[in-house]
């Protein structure tokens, strides 16, 4: 049976929920917010697949394989506008829906933030654009192994520990699947970005309709976020003035287990890598116009063809792997527990997400040299 001694111990991927043959295991969030596993003692049969299938209890011990990697963007302008990076994802996942596929990523449901499938193109902007929240798998996994019985193209994207968990839970090799995951920084806890919801609707005296985490109009390199509510009014500030974004980048509010993340690794169970291409102004300038170039990385074959299949959509140049991930070291390793998380969370758990303000507050002198940078950049 399955018995999680410590937070760190659980991504909160949810495989051990769903694999349960008898529904023994319900996932249920704690006072910060995050999914755990709950095992109804009297339901449960004692088989022990919940622990075989733990992505944590049992890593992947996965060969070292030879990785190709691209600095790539969209040819299609409004793709990458509307995307986080260079929007390779979309031409990724609009290849796939073109073969009668099915799409699985991480997309805004009321508010909050849970993975879906899509099988058309025209919802694709469900899924587009980084969601810095922990999204809650539900049934996924089972709807992608339904849709891949049947034969339909599968791709399905999400956090290593998510991907990790999908195949943790399917029960052999399948042709027409394809995963891609990401370089992550770590997740934030739902009931932060509750809060902080309720927080920006107070403000606006309305409702939240839509919310971007990277608006990127200005400056790739300088996102903002960007929520819009349902009277009409927008809030728009860039990342080093947000609360929220602050909270995350501090690392405020990630889950306990991304302190010591076990899916820090080059070598991933995933075909694909997809980030943002930090530093390339320095390793390829020529790929940097400020409008959002992405790092593509390739670890099957699998993953090769996929990326074949949609090269003539996109603009690429081969790069090297290490040189790119000098820029962006949240592949291989995890961030550092803020010493006030604790506080930090506590206060979440009990007062309104002004209380912790104060927190991310950005001191004048740097808001100041921030505006200047701004400035130049443009």
């Amino acid at each position: 049976m399955l018995n999680i001694q410590t937070p760190s111990a659980c991504s909160g991927c949810g495989v051990c929920r769903v694999a349960c043959p008898v529904g023994a295991i319900v996932m249920q969030g704690d006072a910060e917010g995050f999914l755990y596993p709950v095992v109804d003692e009297a339901a449960c049969i004692r088989c022990g697949k919940c622990v075989r299938v733990c992505p944590i209890t049992n890593p992947w011990d996965l060969p070292a394989t030879e990785m190709t990697a691209y600095a790539a963007c969209s040819n299609d302008l409004q793709v990458r506008r509307s995307s986080s990076s260079g929007g390779i994802f979309t031409e990724i996942a609009t290849h796939i829906l073109e073969q009668n596929g099915v799409v699985f990523g991480a997309a805004l449901v009321d508010g909050a933030v849970a993975h879906i499938g899509i099988e058309s193109v025209e919802d694709l902007d469900k899924l587009r654009g980084s969601k810095y929240v922990q999204s809650v798998i539900g049934d996924t996994y089972v709807q992608a192994k339904t849709h891949l019985e049947a034969g339909r193209p599968v791709l399905f994207t999400g956090t290593p520990c998510q991907i990790a968990g999908l195949y943790s839970y399917l029960p052999k090799t399948y042709e027409n699947l394809y995963t891609q995951d990401l370089i992550c920084h770590g997740v934030p806890s739902p009931l932060v970005w509750q809060k902080y919801v309720e927080f920006r609707e107070g403000k606006a005296h309305a409702a939240l309709k839509h919310a971007r985490f990277r608006e990127k109009s200005t400056s790739w390199k300088h996102y903002s976020v960007q929520m819009e509510f349902a009277n009409g009014t927008r809030y728009t500030k860039p990342l080093s003035d947000d609360p929220y974004l602050q909270a995350f980048l501090r690392n405020y509010c990630l889950r306990p287990s991304c302190y010591d993340c076990a899916f820090k690794t080059k070598t991933r169970p995933a075909d694909i890598t997809l980030a943002d291409y930090w530093g390339v102004e320095k390793v390829h300038p020529v790929m940097d116009d400020d409008q959002g170039t992405s790092l593509v990385i390739l670890h099957s074959q699998q993953g090769q063809q996929l990326f074949e299949a949609v090269r003539h959509r996109c603009s690429c140049c081969p790069t090297d792997v290490d040189k790119a991930l000098q820029y962006n070291t949240a592949m291989t390793a995890s961030v550092p527990l803020n010493d006030t998380r604790a506080a930090f969370m506590q206060t979440i758990a009990e007062k309104d997400f002004s209380a912790v303000c104060k927190y991310v507050r950005v001191p004048l002198k740097r808001k100041i040299k921030q505006a200047i940078k701004r400035l130049l950049g443009r």
